[in-house]
């Protein structure tokens, strides 16, 4: 057998994800929450979708940002999900050279949409109850399409240079990726060669955009906290505070754990693989599942209409049903109800 260490390529055929290192014999048990979580995730936002789609009260700026978010999460899930789950089932850790940059492109992409779109949100927030009159006025149709626009072409043009960076590069070590995806420099790290110009410039992203991102939120997340004191009863400060701190939660979840990643690529050495790799998946993973909660379920417009749709739907199969057995048992009445 050749020594993978030895090989001499420039783009390889294919690389290979080990997985979960040091964690390979436990792959099956760790496949069980990611799965579930996964599951949530996939049926949690295309629940939000649905519901902003057939209901045209909730067709408003909030519920836009709202199904922008679940598209995002939708990809970033299902980008590292089925592959991840078909490592840990079937050991199958093949993955094309152009295939690895294409979900590389769109794990880092969808990542910054998903980071503007919270600013879009916390904005949203902030109009709604800070300057409740101007609402309507502030955050039309062509404004919402516009931040959405804006939002997109920012993910979509600053990782643009990612997979140019990652192609020009000679891999001469081995094709072995100490990880569930192709993160970005999990897979520059592979290449003989000097890849400082792909550290400066992840690192660049990371610090500049999270700093950016992250002041916008605050300072707005600031005037809503200030306009909640200032609510005349302890019930409604509760309540709105109540969801504020939960919206910030999955904010905090979500930034924290990209960092935590981005950094140990870098200056991490002494934190264990399988412990980076671990978290490296939840800023991937735990997002997705907890959106729709946090910013679905818990929202009463929501709410309501996803109770109506089961009860509705609920009370028309059951209507059915018992329509079809009346018919069968030769009952008038049951013609009446099947018309």
């Amino acid at each position: 057998m050749s020594d993978p260490n030895a090989t001499k390529f420039t783009n390889p055929p294919t690389f290979i994800l080990q997985g979960i290192p040091g964690l390979e014999e436990a792959h099956i048990w760790i496949s069980i929450p990611f799965c579930a979580t996964y599951v949530i995730a996939i049926l949690g936002n295309f629940t939000i979708l649905f519901i902003v789609k057939i209901e045209l009260s909730l067709h408003g700026p909030m519920y836009y940002f709202l199904s922008m978010l679940a598209v995002s999460d939708l990809v970033l899930s299902t980008s590292t999900l089925p592959k991840t789950l078909s490592i840990f089932w079937f050991n199958s850790r093949e993955i094309d050279f152009n295939a690895c940059l294409t979900q590389l492109y769109f794990i880092h992409s969808f990542s910054i949409m998903e980071s503007g779109i919270f600013v879009a949100m916390a904005f949203d927030r902030y109009v709604a109850i800070c300057d409740p009159l101007r609402h309507s006025t502030t955050l039309t149709n062509y404004v919402v399409t516009m931040i959405g626009l804006a939002v997109v072409l920012r993910g979509g043009l600053l990782i643009l240079p990612y997979p140019f960076l990652v192609r020009r590069w000679p891999y001469c070590r081995t094709n072995i990726i100490p990880h569930t995806y192709c993160e970005h420099m999990a897979v520059v790290k592979l290449a003989c060669a000097d890849i400082r110009s792909n550290s400066y410039y992840g690192l660049f992203l990371a610090f500049f955009l999270t700093c950016l991102d992250v002041s916008f939120i605050a300072l707005s997340y600031v005037q809503i906290l200030r306009a909640i004191f200032s609510l005349p009863t302890k019930d409604a400060r509760l309540k709105t505070f109540g969801t504020c701190s939960s919206h910030l939660c999955v904010i905090s979840v979500s930034y924290v754990s990209a960092l935590f990643s981005f950094l140990t690529h870098r200056f991490g050495q002494n934190v264990p693989l399988h412990f980076h790799v671990l978290i490296a998946n939840v800023y991937l993973l735990v997002p997705p599942m907890l959106n729709p909660i946090i910013y679905g379920v818990r929202t009463k417009q929501m709410r309501d209409r996803l109770l109506w749709l089961f009860t509705h739907k609920g009370a028309e199969v059951f209507s059915l049903c018992s329509g079809i057995q009346a018919k069968l048992e030769g009952d008038p009445a049951g013609d009446m109800v099947l018309s």
